[in-house]
């Protein structure tokens, strides 16, 4: 029997770092929903104990460094299943993006192997293994849109955005969210510097996709802008082009603009197309 998972993009309409914890990590708040990109898993029981995993991507790990591996290994361990599973992994989704492609393959592996294995694990469960190998597995594990707190793991869910196209721009060059993060001086964070939850809340409950665009923010985005000009560059140019609203998504470096209007997309495709050859147009999954 083969199991047959996707695994869709999110991308972050709000990302609020509220404080440095005593744990080292982050207090984060952040509304995320899920893009129409997705990376697909096929699953597979194999009679022996061993996890493979194969993709036609080649610039991903396929080891213990793939958060996919990390996954069937969790659920192997937790629930003390000797039988092996061979996991082809089709990438779509870049790599080291912002975008969340490895959490999203982790959080697709653990409901296709509860599936696969018929362990019937609840997805309340599912979501506290899945925070055990990231902060945005445990929302990648459920979908739809919410409002994450803590280290991401505590969700909301909530209403779904107003429909429209999602164009999505990632220059090459990868951005390492750790050492974002360790620019980042939270606690210095003035009250502006910060966007408001309850305010986008209040705009996706309206159904005001210029309120949404009005109320996207980011506070790791001064951060990544500073270190790579490129990625303002990017940002800037998609503005010139005509999106509604324009952020980067996560620590980046992908740059994701919302449009309403789809005669408005061929000339926002094509001009990106000059500064990025990963460009993508796609809706938002609601």
């Amino acid at each position: 029997m083969k199991i047959y998972e996707k695994a869709p993009a999110k991308i972050n309409l709000l990302l609020d770092v509220l404080r440095k914890r005593e744990d080292g990590f982050h207090e984060v708040e952040m509304i995320m929903t899920m893009v129409d990109l997705a990376d697909r898993l096929e699953m597979e029981e194999l009679p022996r104990d061993t996890i493979i995993i194969s993709s036609q991507a080649g610039y991903i790990p396929l080891d213990e460094k793939n958060l996919a591996f990390q996954a069937a290994k969790l659920i192997k361990e937790r629930y003390d299943v000797r039988k092996g599973v061979y996991i082809h992994l089709d990438k779509k989704i870049p790599v080291a993006a912002g975008l969340a492609g490895g959490s999203s393959d982790a959080a697709a592996a653990l409901r296709g192997l509860n599936r696969l294995w018929g362990l019937q694990i609840p997805e309340d469960e599912l979501c506290r293994l899945g925070a055990e190998l990231g902060s945005d597995v445990p929302f990648c594990v459920t979908g739809g849109t919410a409002v994450a707190r803590g280290r991401g793991e505590k969700l909301e869910p909530i209403a779904s955005p107003p429909q429209c196209w999602v164009v999505l721009a990632k220059p090459p060059i990868n951005v390492s969210t750790a050492d974002v993060y360790g620019k980042l001086r939270a606690n210095e964070l003035s009250a502006s510097d910060h966007p408001s939850t309850a305010g986008m809340i209040s705009a996706i409950e309206r159904g005001s996709f210029g309120d949404v665009c009005d109320g996207l923010g980011n506070v790791l985005e001064k951060v990544t802008l500073d270190l790579y000009p490129e990625v303002l560059q990017l940002k800037e140019s998609m503005q010139r082009l005509g999106a509604d609203g324009v952020l980067m998504s996560g620590s980046g470096p992908t740059v994701f603009g919302l449009v309403s209007k789809e005669a408005k997309l061929a000339r926002i495709y094509n001009g990106l197309r000059g500064f990025c050859k990963e460009v993508y147009v796609v809706r938002m999954l609601t």
